[in-house]
């Protein structure tokens, strides 16, 4: 408590304090809601195997247009990505410094949970489990990895596309949207492939959202600075709060109501399409909906986080709050496997009252486990968080730049791997091994590059 105190009194006056609680409610929201609708059952040979709940709760799909909140983590990431690159800038760092600072709060973590998995999947293998039961359990507590692949795509664009915000503004994201738009009439009339860019492209835009958010509330480049350029920056008034929520709920019902798109904004097992995988232009209007939202609620919550204590919870998530979003789904593999070998796993169909009987306690010790492992691998997060690699130049600058680029290539590429290998495959160590080499190799480079190697000639 004492060192919430002393960081809650250190916190800039500048400081965008909504941010910090937009990320954390973010990720809270994403843990309960996947830990809410996971259905367990039994496969033929009687282990335990999970689901999700949606494909039997068709009447729920407009409950995920609350419960998706990817979009305001990437709308947020764009906001605090722009931030502090401006800072860093304005204390005349470089943009590889910047990345090897993401790079320290981002994979870091992630290196705890791929070696940990890795290493329980090597010891299930020598105690006899079968290889494609030990990948269905891995698949399952890296489900969350599927998102670091697009932001950790997006953290690395951030030089280059916040200069193209600097430069050209609003207009970035208003071609981001039309390249969504021609994605998705490839995946609706072909070619499919067509659609595949939309996994960035939904990401980016919502990223330069947040750049634009930050440019407004910092009062950021004029025109100015780019002679020949009218750049007309983000409305955030109340009033364009009501724009962009009415206009992007409109936008919304006509994709998903006569329009092609389904309602729900989460995946439904055996749908054929699906609005987040990759974002379609449905996710988008959810985006700029809840864009609308934040500006409404901006003033309330900042009077609210002007208090100490609200501020302080804040910042206790937001120290640890890649872990909680990283380890949620291990701890529920972790409490399926205790309840199990004691006898007393509950496999209630879903939506069942039994099924909604036992939502409360499944949460409650669900929350507990993840409290331990937090306690147990928080500390590389908190740590990472205050690491600062700072402005390195020299000769070594070219070759430090193709080596950062190389190694957020090699981590993207090693979870774009194992989220697309099947969850039945037989893979001994839970992931396949090239993404296991790929990502050991490019997080250590990284790491590498953190502690100052290449800055010289």
């Amino acid at each position: 408590m004492r060192r919430l105190r002393e960081l809650a009194e250190r916190t800039p006056a500048g400081r965008e304090r909504y941010v910090d609680l937009l990320r954390a409610v973010a990720i809270t929201m994403v843990v309960l809601g996947h830990w809410t609708i996971t259905v367990i059952e039994r496969n033929d040979a009687g282990l335990p195997t999970g689901h999700s709940a949606l494909g039997d709760l068709p009447w729920a799909y407009p409950l995920t247009w609350i419960a998706q909140v990817m979009p305001v983590f990437f709308l947020v990431g764009g906001y605090a990505n722009a931030a502090s690159l401006s800072r860093l800038r304005a204390r005349s760092g470089d943009s590889v410094g910047w990345l090897l600072d993401r790079s320290a709060r981002l994979v870091r973590p992630t290196s705890v949970l791929v070696l940990v998995l890795g290493a329980a999947a090597a010891l299930a293998r020598l105690l006899g489990t079968d290889p494609s039961r030990i990948r269905e359990v891995v698949w399952f507590a890296t489900i969350p990895l599927w998102f670091l692949v697009a932001y950790l795509a997006v953290v690395a664009l951030t030089p280059p596309m916040y200069a193209l915000d600097r430069r050209f503004g609003l207009a970035v994201p208003v071609v981001l949207v039309a390249l969504v738009g021609l994605g998705d009439l490839g995946r609706l009339t072909g070619p499919v492939e067509l659609s595949h860019g939309n996994y960035l492209f939904g990401w980016l835009a919502v990223h330069q959202l947040g750049f634009a958010w930050h440019d407004a509330r910092a009062a950021g480049p004029s025109a100015a600075d780019h002679p020949g350029v009218r750049r007309r920056p983000l409305p955030t008034s109340r009033r364009a709060g009501l724009v962009f929520l009415a206009c992007g709920l409109a936008a919304l019902l006509l994709l998903t109501a006569p329009g092609p798109w389904p309602v729900s904004m989460l995946n439904v097992p055996g749908a054929r399409l699906d609005n987040a995988a990759p974002p379609s232009l449905a996710l988008l209007a959810l985006a700029a909906a809840q864009l609308g939202l934040i500006l409404l609620l901006r003033g309330p919550a900042e009077r609210l986080l002007r208090r100490p204590g609200p501020w302080q919870v804040v910042i206790a998530v937001n120290l640890v709050v890649l872990t909680v979003f990283l380890w949620h789904l291990t701890a529920a593999i972790l409490l399926i496997g205790l309840l199990d070998v004691t006898g007393t796993l509950p496999t209630p169909a879903a939506g069942s009252a039994d099924w909604w009987a036992w939502r409360v306690p499944w949460l409650l010790l669900l929350a507990a486990v993840l409290a331990v492992l937090v306690a147990i691998f928080g500390p590389v997060e908190a740590r990472s968080g205050r690491h600062r690699t700072g402005r390195r130049g020299g000769r070594g600058t070219t070759v430090r730049r193709l080596l950062t680029v190389a190694g957020y290539v090699a981590v993207v590429a090693a979870l774009l791997i194992n989220s697309a290998t099947p969850k039945g495959a037989p893979e001994p160590l839970g992931m396949p091994v090239p993404a296991l080499l790929a990502y050991l190799a490019g997080a250590g480079m990284l790491r590498l590059l953190r502690s100052g190697w290449g800055t010289r000639g």
